[in-house]
């Protein structure tokens, strides 16, 4: 009898082309398909939740695959990590009902974007952060954020390559925090658009070093217009931390 398990999935990022299928590079997606195929002796293609970019970390993404198989649904994660390499883990597995679909639900999310601030790179935050010697000022950024918060049209903050029906979009939560070096830039939001995350940090980072002031984001976001927007943050310091299903 088939049933639908679903997956908690961690991985860094930095050697993979993304989540989704790619005919230029290994992915996530391939893997765990290729992995769960292996295991459980029957084609499987899993369903992400998001479709991370190449080099973006994660450490809750979600995704979904059928499986007739008697594994239960809780042990398959164990039996995968044997299989899976080092920079991609399962976190938990377990059953959920035939038709749950996590692009299909209503759902928040929640990124980190990392900023290592200092005079030099540190060689073991290189591949989780983005640095910029240049000195920031987390009040600002901080007062930036604050425009950003509710329903807005984002079409400032998104690729120009986006397709979508509307670029409205919904940030219940961001902010920026600094311990020592690090930057950290959160936001959580019931939907984002293609490089949104990425673009407001990059943007964050240039009201941070003075570029302009945190107001500006409010001219920004009314022109609708990418080119007013800071530049997209490398993809290296942004990871997806958690999804709650509402």
């Amino acid at each position: 009898m088939k049933k639908r398990v679903r997956m908690v999935v961690a991985y860094d990022g930095t050697a993979y082309r993304g989540w989704q299928l790619q005919p230029n590079g290994i992915t996530i997606e391939e893997v765990l398909n290729r992995e769960l195929t292996a295991l459980l002796k029957e084609s499987i293609s899993v369903i992400g939740a998001s479709r991370t970019d190449s080099g973006v970390h994660a450490r809750g993404n979600v995704a979904v695959f059928d499986t007739e198989n008697r594994m239960p649904a809780d042990k398959i994660c164990f039996a995968l990590n044997q299989r899976l390499p080092e920079d991609i883990r399962v976190r938990k597995s377990y059953e959920v009902s035939p038709d749950w679909h996590p692009r299909k639900c209503s759902s928040k999310k929640t990124y980190e974007y990392r900023i290592f601030n200092d005079e030099f790179p540190d060689p073991l935050c290189r591949l989780y952060t983005h640095f910029t010697y240049t000195k920031l000022d987390t009040d600002r950024m901080n007062a930036a954020a604050g425009h950003l918060i509710g329903e807005h049209d984002f079409k400032s903050f998104c690729s120009i390559h986006t397709q979508t029906e509307t670029t409205v979009r919904t940030i219940t939560d961001l902010s920026v925090k600094k311990e020592g070096s690090l930057i950290t830039i959160r936001v959580t939001g019931t939907g984002f658009l293609y490089n949104m995350v990425r673009i407001i940090a990059g943007t964050l980072i240039e009201v941070g070093n003075g570029k302009y002031p945190p107001e500006h984001i409010k001219e920004i976001l009314q022109h609708c217009d990418r080119s007013c927007a800071g530049p997209t943050a490398p993809a290296r310091g942004l990871t997806l931390v958690e999804y709650e299903f509402l």
